[in-house]
């Protein structure tokens, strides 16, 4: 088309149509009397429109990437925050389950040995008192705990009360040097005496140096007189060790605490001894030994040879 006054005519004149038909469209909305149009328009030109897009997109994805890279770093690091916050929660429920484990053990050793118990859960040690094997549990004079208590968990023997504050109570644990309490062996009735050693197993003294003792034999507490400061029947540990005899009036024994020391958290103190010596009941169950399997083998001796068999005849 040339560029003549008519021309110019007829595009101010197309410019202005177009524009009234976009004003009725905005404003006839969804009614729009040019609605069907449109329509036609998008069926023809959705095609063209799809393939310049899929040109065009990587470009404006990469502008919006850039645009928007402030509100993911962000979100990434709410994500972060949200994340850390849910180990936090499962690490507490894991730490949970297992203090609900202990405290069941230590609910069943009570009832097997009928001690009145007082729970308590350690939160310092020895280091922070200055003694070397020593505990602070969060139970004193206001929950009924005394000096010379017995204290145990759900595996055995821990210690004693020494020292009882209105809120806290200071436990000499049974790995301290200066700690020494009566044993029985289980169904020999042996007695001597344990002390601790630290971090070495417990050091026992049986009374009768002839005493027939093996490793894997079992201790529990003798019990003191008026049940204090050690009740009966609370399991000690396990024989790992037996020295010879060489004549002496004693015999030497090494034993290794069911109590893991490094791991304590929810203990009891019997605060009400048994009526009677629980013996050994509290004892756990020996584990039963595993079977050795055994390969039975049957030989069936081979036919004879076809060559064999033709000489034969």
């Amino acid at each position: 088309m040339r560029d003549t006054r008519e021309s110019r005519l007829l595009l101010v004149l197309l410019i202005a149509i177009a524009f009234a038909l976009i004003t009725v469209d905005i404003r006839g909305g969804e009614d729009s009397p040019v609605d069907g149009a449109r329509q036609a328009a998008a069926t023809v030109f959705g095609p063209i429109e799809n393939g310049v897009s899929g040109a065009v997109d990587p470009i404006g994805n990469a502008v919006t990437a850039v645009r928007e890279s402030g509100d993911r770093h962000d979100r990434l690091a709410e994500l972060e925050r949200e994340n850390a916050a849910l180990k936090a929660e499962l690490g507490s429920d894991d730490r949970g389950r297992s203090r609900l484990k202990q405290l069941d053990k230590l609910l069943k050793v009570s009832g097997q040995g009928q001690y009145g118990i007082k729970g308590a859960q350690v939160i310092a040690i020895g280091a922070a008192q200055g003694f070397s094997w020593t505990i602070t549990i969060d139970a004193g004079a206001d929950d009924g705990i005394e000096r010379d208590m017995t204290v145990l968990n759900g595996d055995g023997l821990v210690g004693r009360v020494t020292t009882v504050g209105p809120d806290t109570a200071t436990v000499l644990l049974a790995t301290d040097p200066d700690f020494t309490v009566g044993t029985r062996m289980e169904s020999t009735d042996e007695l001597g005496f344990a002390s601790g050693q630290g971090d070495r197993p417990l050091r026992v003294e049986l009374l009768n140096g002839k005493a027939e003792i093996k490793k894997g034999d079992r201790l529990v507490t003798f019990g003191s007189q008026a049940d204090k400061p050690f009740v009966p029947g609370v399991p000690v540990g396990v024989v790992s060790r037996v020295d010879p005899s060489g004549g002496d009036l004693t015999r030497t024994l090494s034993v290794t605490p069911f109590v893991s020391f490094s791991k304590l958290d929810v203990v009891g103190v019997v605060v009400q001894a048994p009526e009677k010596d629980p013996r050994d009941t509290v004892l756990p169950e020996k584990p039963k030994p595993t079977p050795t399997p055994t390969v039975t083998v049957t030989v069936t001796p081979s036919a004879p040879a076809d060559g064999l068999n033709q000489q034969e005849q």
